[in-house]
């Protein structure tokens, strides 16, 4: 099955489309294990120094994040806290995985994808966990990677509902959903540019099987332009607040390091330059933190650093697996 991955260990993230598979790409057309294995090579506890941010390291905004966690049970679920790592909240709860997505531009709702017996999901629910709504039910198709236009008003997402990955829009209740990208290759992850004009994705398109770059496009699907061009594979990418870079993860030397590129393709840089996995950037509303997740105590928790890569902070230091974090805007 090339839909969403059951993940078999805490080690990974509970729930990722094939496509998104770390470090190594799964050929087209070969079956695919149900599970993935547990990452290997963790390296040694660094001793990561406790939060103690002062809130002009908050990175702006509000002042709250969401991840997702294991630490209440077996499943994934979806958790609010301060960006100090401070007033951690469960906001999910179930005999299935939810893994969570960004705030709405107003700050009152969640987007997120869950799972059921055969099939992912996308919902909404209010930032306390109540009013979850399912938006796409569509019986044995894998959708998710949902992403709110800068208006609130829709919702782009990815879907299985051609046979492989593309990218649809839709309006924020679920209703009138159109397909944005016509390509056998795979297309996922989108997110919105802060000026709602472009959205930028990744794909195989003019590579081998995947391996993925960045791209953006109109958000009328038009205009496709490939902004990273390297060996790696790149995923998740998200926009920086100002709108002039983007920040994704991309798998070069074996692991994944978090880069930052500007719109135009140039100024690649690895933010991170680490040998354990850093996945899942999250811009501060301010542009000058970057939230991640990363194995390098051993476990997945959540870090902060400065948009230069300094400054590395733990925010949640559990022992559970601590992923995906998204900062409310």
């Amino acid at each position: 099955m090339k839909g969403l991955y059951k993940i078999a260990s805490v080690m990974v993230l509970s729930l990722l489309f094939t496509a998104c598979s770390p470090a190594t790409a799964t050929p087209k057309n070969t079956q695919v294990a149900t599970m993935i294995p547990i990452l290997t090579d963790i390296p040694l506890q660094t001793n990561t120094p406790e939060p103690t941010l002062s809130p002009s390291f908050m990175g702006g905004g509000s002042g709250q994040m969401v991840f997702g966690s294991n630490r209440d049970g077996s499943y994934l679920d979806i958790y609010k806290m301060k960006p100090d790592g401070s007033q951690v909240v469960r906001l999910t709860s179930g005999n299935s995985n939810s893994f969570p997505g960004p705030f709405s531009p107003d700050g009152k709702q969640l987007v997120c994808t869950s799972f059921g017996l055969t099939h992912s999901f996308i919902k909404t629910m209010n930032i306390d966990g109540s009013g979850q709504i399912q938006i796409t039910n569509l019986p044995d198709i894998d959708e998710g990677f949902p992403d709110w236009s800068p208006d609130g008003k829709q919702i782009v997402f990815t879907s299985r509902r051609d046979n492989n990955n593309e990218i649809y829009i839709m309006n924020a209740d679920g209703s009138n959903s159109a397909r944005l990208t016509t390509n056998p290759t795979d297309d996922f992850a989108p997110t919105w540019s802060t000026d709602g004009s472009l959205i930028a994705f990744v794909s195989d398109r003019n590579r081998a099987a995947g391996f993925n770059s960045v791209y953006t496009m109109k958000t009328d699907g038009s205009a496709v332009t490939r902004i990273t061009d390297n060996a790696g594979i790149d995923f998740t990418p998200v926009w920086s607040p100002d709108g002039k870079q983007i920040a994704f993860r991309s798998s070069q030397d074996g692991q994944s390091d978090i880069f930052i590129v500007n719109v135009d393709g140039s100024g690649l840089v690895n933010l991170t330059v680490n040998p354990a996995e850093d996945w899942s950037p999250a811009w501060s509303p301010d542009g000058k933190l970057i939230a991640f997740q990363t194995n390098r105590d051993g476990n997945w928790e959540i870090y902060v650093m400065n948009i230069d890569g300094s400054g590395l902070i733990n925010l949640t230091n559990n022992q559970a697996d601590d992923q995906m974090p998204y900062w409310k805007k």
